[in-house]
């Protein structure tokens, strides 16, 4: 399960609906071993791409650099999808390389009448994907 911060789904959904009708992307990071997302942190996407999304390797080289000093790991690994639903991709499958990470996928395409966007959550290992329950907090 995914426990997250309604402050953090904002900043997730607002930089989504930003950078539409491209892919956006980002990681939250948090405390090593805790499990908990707490600093947001969107990259650009590299690709620019409506369909596909890719982070700048020296911005993601730079990113975790910047975690190791602050002795972080990226707890969520984000990005949108703008034209379907909020499932990872063939191509989301076999870029998970952070297992222990939840994958969020939020869709700013409005295609089945749930709503403006879709917030879910992805565990990804092994070419395995599981959906997971995500609970909303004010606060940890």
């Amino acid at each position: 399960m995914l426990t997250i911060t309604q402050a953090l789904v904002d900043q997730i959904v607002a930089h989504a609906r930003q950078d539409h009708p491209d892919e956006a992307c980002g990681v939250v990071a948090g405390p090593v071993g805790s499990g908990r997302p707490e600093r947001f942190i969107p990259m650009l996407n590299a690709a620019r791409s409506p369909t596909f999304y890719e982070f700048d390797s020296g911005d993601l080289l730079k990113l975790y650099r910047e975690m190791d000093d602050r002795d972080e790991e990226p707890v969520i690994i984000y990005h949108s999808h703008t034209a379907t639903e909020a499932y990872p991709s063939r191509t989301d499958i076999s870029y998970a390389n952070e297992p222990g990470a939840h994958y969020v996928l939020v869709s700013t395409a409005d295609a089945d009448d749930a709503g403006p966007f879709q917030f879910r959550s992805f565990g990804i290992a092994d070419g395995e994907v599981t959906e997971e329950e995500i609970k909303v907090v004010e606060a940890y």
